[in-house]
């Protein structure tokens, strides 16, 4: 009929692509020798994961650096994201996982099978819903991010174990995430656990994580 258009491929492709599950990588993680297996792992499932490092060391160097430069919150909040990026560039060479900056080129990843490496600094250093302080890490930033990619799941993947039953509010008063993650994960609306990188692949041998 006039003025229809016959769905493109790409518009067919995207209707049926499943919701991203984000799986968040603790930065305490790096160290652990079990963390190249896992990449792999991951890699090797491919899409609809997206992958949320956490600034590791990097982040460290920023917070000792404050006290000793005088660096403002908003500063650090700043150079904690970018350390983001750089442990999210060294995760993706160490395993091959192609990386993207924004949802277009994460549904590219996606639509071509591959799993996709968070870069966020160009959706995160200028969202004025983020705080620019240390209030706020890389855990709620994964819980941003799957409230903007409508995600269906979200997983933190961490080297110390929550307690059986317990959800966001919890994890935030044991120290396990910071005190702004139950609102983000509140506002994502979807399910959201908190796995040991042991559990982490375990559920992967059983396809449970990726499902």
């Amino acid at each position: 009929m006039p003025g229809s258009r016959a769905p493109r491929p790409s518009d067919a492709a995207a209707s049926r692509a499943p919701a991203p599950h984000i799986v968040k990588l603790g930065g305490s993680l790096l160290a652990a020798p079990s963390l190249p297996a896992l990449l792999a792992t991951l890699a090797r499932h491919g899409a609809p994961l997206v992958l949320v490092t956490g600034g590791g060391t990097l982040a460290d160097t920023v917070r000792d650096l404050q006290p000793r430069l005088g660096l403002s919150d908003a500063a650090c909040h700043r150079m904690a994201i970018l350390a983001m990026e750089q442990t999210a560039l060294a995760l993706a060479d160490l395993s091959g996982i192609p990386t993207a900056a924004d949802p277009a080129g994460i549904a590219r990843l996606h639509a071509s099978g591959h799993a996709a490496l968070w870069l966020p600094a160009a959706m995160t250093l200028e969202a004025p819903d983020l705080p620019e302080s240390w209030d706020i890490t890389s855990d709620s930033l994964a819980a941003w991010l799957a409230t903007r990619l409508t995600a269906g799941r979200l997983t933190l993947v961490k080297s110390a174990p929550a307690a059986a039953r317990t959800g966001p509010a919890d994890w935030a008063a044991a120290g396990l995430v910071d005190l702004l993650f139950p609102r983000y994960a509140a506002a994502f609306g979807g399910p959201v656990e908190l796995l040991t990188l042991e559990a982490a692949g375990a559920a992967l041998t059983d396809g449970s994580l990726a499902a």
